[in-house]
């Protein structure tokens, strides 16, 4: 979906269409969770602090999110993909892999397959989607985001090679900003440089990663579309309006979000044995603290009970917090443990 969040409160609110919008918290200490293609012209992005977009556009209109709305929509969009075939591998509310090999209508292609799914979301939620068509999950990918917004991009089989040789590394899906540079430090900026190194100096470079970068830069890709893949870990995260330091005060703060894990732990029967803390200062650095249970953590009091220990082991700090989050890894569905036997809740 075409910056999803932002869309969704254009087409419920008028008086934002045409205009710079972020989704997210407050002006002075929120964070951006999605900016419209008319504030990402002033070079606002998700993820960034909302006081750095403001610097970027004064104009910038904040709206809070609404990820109930949100959800709906995507539900709604997922029931349309169904009509067509049974292989969704959702990523997030606004993004999905389709696998459309035996779709329903297979006379059609899968482009004319797309162009259909396309309209028929436009029609039923009066939002635009891109698409990308290819024969891996990785090139499919890439295509999506090649033609933004509203695109639909192909890259047929014998134009894959030539299509990631020309890329630059940081215009990979799943490579970052920081493995970008690192590469570039090693002299390999696009595909094609990828390409040119062997798997064992990748390997030795980046370790198992390596195997993959080694695939992508031939343009294979041999992941199945998934569907109902697990969820790997639950977890909430708060922003501050003033920075804080004081243990009462942090600790009064991780309560809603410990709530909101297991909120999630008892509406889904999930359990979890890794519990983390996140903490990020009033100069951005950031860290995680993380403690991992022999068995799974069967109530909420055992979840604030260990990030209250978390808190404490960085206490005191000697600059304030602007952010804290909490969540749940390492899990599995209620009453069983790792080998299938009950356990016994206490």
């Amino acid at each position: 979906m075409d910056a999803f969040y932002a869309s969704v409160e254009q087409r419920d609110n008028p008086d934002l269409r045409g205009k710079p919008v972020a989704v997210g918290g407050s002006r002075q200490r929120g964070v951006v969770a999605a900016a419209s293609y008319e504030a990402r012209q002033y070079g606002v992005y998700s993820a960034m602090a909302s006081s750095i977009a403001v610097r970027k556009c004064p104009e910038l209109l904040f709206v809070k999110p609404r990820f109930d709305v949100y959800k709906a929509v995507s539900l709604q969009i997922r029931a349309i993909f169904a009509d067509y075939t049974d292989l969704i591998e959702p990523l997030s509310l606004d993004e999905a892999y389709l696998d459309v090999t035996d779709a329903t209508g297979s006379d059609r292609t899968a482009t004319q397959l797309a162009r259909m799914l396309k309209e028929r979301i436009r029609q039923e939620t009066n939002l635009t989607a891109s698409a990308g068509v290819s024969y891996n999950k990785f090139l499919a990918k890439l295509a999506s985001d090649y033609n933004k917004p509203d695109g639909l991009y192909v890259i047929k089989p014998h134009q894959g090679l030539d299509f990631v040789a020309r890329l630059s590394v940081g215009q990979f899906h799943g490579i970052g900003r920081v493995t970008a540079a690192r590469l570039n430090d090693l002299g390999i900026f696009t595909g094609l440089d990828l390409r040119q190194q062997s798997e064992a100096y990748l390997t030795q470079q980046f370790g198992k990663v390596g195997h993959h970068y080694y695939s992508i830069a031939r343009a294979i890709d041999e992941r199945p579309v998934t569907p109902n893949r697990a969820r790997k870990s639950v977890g909430s995260e708060t922003t501050f309006e003033q920075d804080l330091t004081d243990e009462p005060d942090l600790l009064a703060q991780l309560e809603p979000l410990i709530d909101d894990v297991w909120d999630y732990c008892e509406r889904t029967a999930i359990r979890g044995r890794t519990i983390t803390l996140k903490v990020k200062y009033s100069d951005f650095q950031q860290i995680t603290r993380s403690r991992t249970l022999l068995s799974p953590a069967v109530n909420r009091p055992i979840i604030e009970h260990t990030i209250t220990q978390l808190l404490q082991s960085i206490l005191p700090v000697d600059k304030g917090i602007r952010l804290l989050g909490v969540s749940l890894s390492t899990l599995q569905p209620i009453n069983m443990t790792p080998t299938g036997q009950l356990t016994l809740n206490w």
